[in-house]
């Protein structure tokens, strides 16, 4: 597949490595930074969507989407586990669940854009979850070099996901992520929670990207 994704923010906390395995499937190992686990949350936009060669689908190639993610290895190769990802499109939803055995949920979504503000909100019609704020830029793109923590967190290239006691890889591939240092004003954020998560009572690490072009793979047995 091929896609887009546009006005991204990453806010990343640390959470003990005890509280976040028991969320995850056993099958996969937890990916730590200097003994820390890492969640993110994680809204964007998407453009583009569509099966490579093929005409985009109406309803399912441009729509907001939402994710908390945290990262594991399995094999020895680096990833990201997703406990929740919500979307606008009902179409996506239902093909990312069927194909892709990922945890994705509908939801009431909006995005808008003034200077270099975005303002977005998503509220989950299935089961809650809810992500309120404003966010933006701070300062120019700088690429993160291996080593870093910022390097760490975003420049991983498969997903995992666990089906039927069976792991699957989805391999993904873009150009390095041009980060921005952020802002951001976080009105709700309870997208953690309703994955079983409890976020620490600190600021943040937060991320831009303005826009992102992306190759996806089909879900593979790792």
């Amino acid at each position: 597949m091929t896609q887009a994704w546009h006005d991204l923010l990453f806010a990343h906390w640390p959470i003990r490595p005890g509280l976040m395995r028991r969320l995850l499937p056993s099958e996969l190992t937890l990916d730590q930074w200097e003994g820390s686990c890492w969640v993110g949350v994680v809204p964007f936009w998407m453009s583009g969507v569509r099966i490579r060669g093929c005409p985009p689908i109406p309803g399912a190639s441009r729509f907001p989407e939402l994710n908390v993610r945290t990262y594991v290895t399995y094999g020895g190769k680096p990833g990201v586990y997703f406990f929740s990802l919500d979307a606008a499109s009902r179409a996506a939803v239902w093909a990312a669940r069927r194909f892709y055995h990922l945890p994705y949920y509908h939801a009431r979504m909006e995005t808008t854009r003034e200077s270099d503000d975005v303002a977005y909100q998503s509220l989950r019609l299935e089961s809650g979850g809810e992500f309120r704020g404003t966010y933006g830029p701070l300062a120019p793109v700088e690429r993160r070099v291996a080593g870093t923590l910022e390097h760490w967190l975003t420049e991983r290239y498969c997903l995992y996901t666990v089906h039927a006691g069976r792991v699957y890889r989805g391999e993904v591939h873009h150009e390095p992520w041009p980060l921005q240092e952020a802002r951001a004003e976080i009105a709700i954020n309870s997208v953690a929670t309703a994955a079983g998560l409890v976020l620490p009572e600190t600021e943040p690490l937060l991320h831009f990207a303005r826009r992102l072009d992306v190759l996806i793979w089909p879900l593979r047995e790792a």
